[in-house]
């Protein structure tokens, strides 16, 4: 063989189909940031936009395997004709909870049910106009429980129940206990009121949380019965002092509040 023969040199490619669009992951992945943005702002919308009522009603429609509270706060509008409380039919207008005992299975508990809803309806204006102004439904939620109808009232920010630190009740208070007074007159249930407050600094020489939530629960018995409703049929006053917060920061606004409750006569 000759020195001088040439160098064969083989090169091999190696072609890839399909090379020249890199791959799809990156759309995955950018349908996913989109969606998360939507979802941001969509939640942002909901916030600014809803009231309290109907945040917590959202978000128990969304969770309802919850067994804590079966139902809860919602509806449209100002709670114009669709009510979260409800637990009649379906999730649609405003239901998700499940039937309550006896409920279904005998015709007092159904007629104590039905009255009960009556009076909630009217609150809450299901049927039209509601027994109280724009103003002071802003202060109230509502649930059906095994207990009975329990209507919540809380402070707001611009808004109080009571003057600071006081058991002196504000106009809305007095407004809304004579509408309930008036309401109540349409059923023969008890009644309990149960008062809380929210915390108090730990610097307080004296921490009046236990006199403060009694006396604004004893403060609406005298309210309720001003307004027509029968000495009678008071079962109980209660002071829970902070005891049961509803928010995560216990010295919010929000705890003060008061809950006159509608009891069942058959449970």
């Amino acid at each position: 063989m000759s020195a001088n023969a040439p160098v064969i040199i083989i090169k091999r490619k190696k072609v890839i189909a399909g090379g020249g669009h890199h791959g799809g992951a990156w759309k995955v992945a950018y349908a996913d940031f989109v969606t998360a943005m939507m979802a941001f702002f969509m939640l942002m919308w909901l916030l600014n936009a809803t009231t309290e009522q109907q945040r917590k009603g959202i978000a128990d429609y969304f969770t309802p395997t919850i067994a804590i509270n079966r139902i809860s706060g919602g509806g449209d509008g100002m709670f114009g004709g669709t009510d979260i409380f409800s637990e009649s039919i379906s999730a649609k207008s405003g239901t998700g909870g499940t039937p309550l005992d006896g409920e279904n299975t005998g015709g007092a508990a159904s007629a104590q049910v039905a009255a009960l809803r009556d009076i909630e309806a009217i609150l809450l204006a299901q049927g039209g106009e509601s027994a109280l102004s724009e103003q002071a439904l802003r202060h109230i939620v509502t649930r059906v429980t095994d207990e009975g109808l329990v209507i919540e009232i809380f402070d707001l920010p611009d808004a109080p129940l009571f003057a600071d630190m006081t058991s002196t009740p504000s106009q809305v208070t007095r407004d809304i206990a004579a509408m309930m007074a008036r309401l109540f007159v349409a059923v023969e249930n008890d009644v309990a009121v149960n008062g809380f407050v929210k915390s108090q600094s730990v610097l307080r020489l004296e921490n009046p949380i236990w006199e403060l939530s009694t006396g604004r629960a004893e403060e609406m018995r005298k309210m309720l019965e001003e307004g027509g409703l029968d000495p009678a049929r008071i079962a109980r006053i209660t002071g829970a002092g902070d005891r049961k917060p509803t928010t995560n920061e216990p010295m919010e606004e929000r705890n003060n509040r008061l809950e006159i409750i509608l009891l069942r006569s058959d449970v």
